[in-house]
């Protein structure tokens, strides 16, 4: 392959008006939390601050959700659904209208790239809206059982790797089913949550219907633990997914979780080797490998493996590691300094019991938080590179002689998110994917994502679906 250089051609943002301090969104209002309690975010690139965020309190998150409360009884739950509807219609609108200025602050407060964020997922996050829109005024016909009723308040934490599409996969479908929501953003990603708190006022959603309380784990164990929350949606990592399950039970709130995966994406002989690489690519270094669903296990048979590693290699040269802000880039920074150094631990592992590690020439900047893309070859089913969730760039190959043996190497681990499937004839796709214990699975694609199509996993990586009509499924109680 020829490898081009790029002149840069960074984004302005000269767009987003970042303020030096926000305040919770209570009841339609931005408002400091108790005792003016603060933290700062920061840009994982540079490692500079970019703004003080309000840190609530036991008693800020039970001002949300009386505020959610009360918008349910009085206006949410009694509103036409076709009204609801035409809400979120607006909101989708103005998330399209605003998707330049939420696509530089999502790549400013999280670290990826600007083209993930213009191309992916501010479009999926305003899709999401305008999907569950049309859904509002039809549960009745949703195959939900009959008169689905809302639970009432929702209370919802979202993780830091996705933060306006996680924000969207569950406002969504929570306010189209007749729901109010308190949302708890990641910590370290809580702009774009802020932002899109100045759409609610924008597109005249009443008071209280969405409330954003901001803070650390313990903002979110009071969310969890609160008497007024009838629906916990979590997602995040499947070790606080536990805590949450273990919190709840005997409470009687509905609960969904999104949690962890170890992907395996499966390359069989007669696969389309150079798509099956763009795939292998996509997989694992979209969003530096921050995706619960990556396909960070690399499954590869025997007879193809020195093909598929060395058209890999020359791909994974071309990589563009630098400024997310540059529309050229393709990997950018690490999330936070407690991530980095996870993603460290984990790699070292690999090295300590025998793997190879491998990465392409690529100066990283000096400033910000910064992982090389990496693979791992001769690795075994028992390495903790190949059982733990790294949740960064970097990627193990393993091989099979069989489809049975691919199967089990595939389903050998606790999680069952996600899997790839790479192969020129039907019939072995569809007798794989049969066997697969994963909750989504991409046959010749990876990471192919639509408002409409259901997502989520069994085992360790949680219970519940997200998107789709069965998504609506989690925000509705049937009442006979």
């Amino acid at each position: 392959m020829t490898k081009f250089e790029y002149s840069p051609a960074p984004e302005s943002t000269s767009i987003v008006d970042i303020k030096s301090e926000y305040g919770l969104f209570i009841n339609g209002k931005f408002q400091p939390a108790k005792g003016n309690k603060s933290f700062e975010t920061i840009n994982p690139a540079t490692g500079k601050p970019l703004a003080r965020i309000a840190f609530a309190s036991n008693t800020d998150v039970d001002k949300a959700v009386n505020s959610a409360t009360d918008a349910y009884k009085k206006i949410w739950s009694k509103m036409p659904a076709s009204e609801r509807g035409k809400y979120l219609y607006r909101i989708a609108r103005i998330l399209q209208e605003r998707s330049r200025e939420f696509a530089v602050l999502e790549t400013m407060d999280n670290g990826k790239p600007i083209r993930e964020t213009r191309d992916v997922d501010i479009p999926l996050a305003a899709g999401h809206f305008f999907y569950h829109a049309g859904w509002a005024d039809k549960l009745d016909f949703a195959g939900l059982g009959s008169s689905p009723k809302p639970h009432g308040v929702v209370g919802q934490i979202i993780p830091w790797n996705f933060p306006l599409l996680m924000l969207s996969w569950k406002v969504a479908p929570a306010l189209a089913t007749g729901n109010t929501v308190v949302l708890k953003p990641a910590e370290t990603t809580s702009l774009t949550a802020l932002l899109f708190a100045e759409v609610c006022q924008q597109a005249g959603l009443p008071a209280g219907v969405v409330n954003i309380v901001t803070g650390d784990g313990t903002t979110g164990a009071y969310l969890v633990n609160h008497p007024g929350i009838q629906k916990i949606a979590f997602t995040g990592s499947t070790e606080v997914g536990k805590g949450i399950a273990r919190a709840i039970a005997g409470s009687g709130k509905a609960l969904t979780l999104e949690l962890g995966g170890k992907g395996a994406n499966i390359i069989y002989e007669d696969a389309a080797m150079d798509e099956a690489v763009e795939g292998i690519i996509s997989g694992i270094f979209f969003n530096q490998g921050h995706v619960c669903c990556a396909g960070s296990r690399l499954l590869v048979q025997e007879s193809v493996l020195d093909e598929v590693t060395s058209k890999l290699k020359a791909r994974m040269e071309l990589i563009r590691v630098g400024d997310p802000l540059d529309k050229n880039t393709d990997l950018g920074a690490i999330n936070s300094k407690a991530q980095l150094e996870k993603i460290h631990e984990l790699a070292n592992s690999g090295d300590q019991e025998g793997a190879q590690r491998w990465s392409p020439q690529c100066e990283l900047p000096t400033e910000g938080f910064w992982f090389k893309p990496t693979i791992f070859s001769g690795v075994a089913q028992s390495h903790r590179i190949a059982q733990e969730e790294i949740f960064g760039p970097v990627l193990s190959i393993l091989t099979f002689r069989t489809p049975q043996e691919a199967i089990e190497k595939a389903n050998n681990t606790p999680y069952g998110l996600s899997a790839g499937i790479w192969s020129d004839k039907g019939s072995k796709i569809l007798w794989t994917a049969q066997r697969l214990k994963a909750g989504v699975i991409w046959t010749n694609s990876f990471n192919k994502f639509d408002p409409a199509s259901p997502f989520g996993g069994y085992k360790e990586s949680g219970w519940g679906r997200e998107g789709g009509r069965h998504g609506l499924s989690a925000y509705v109680k049937v009442v006979k």
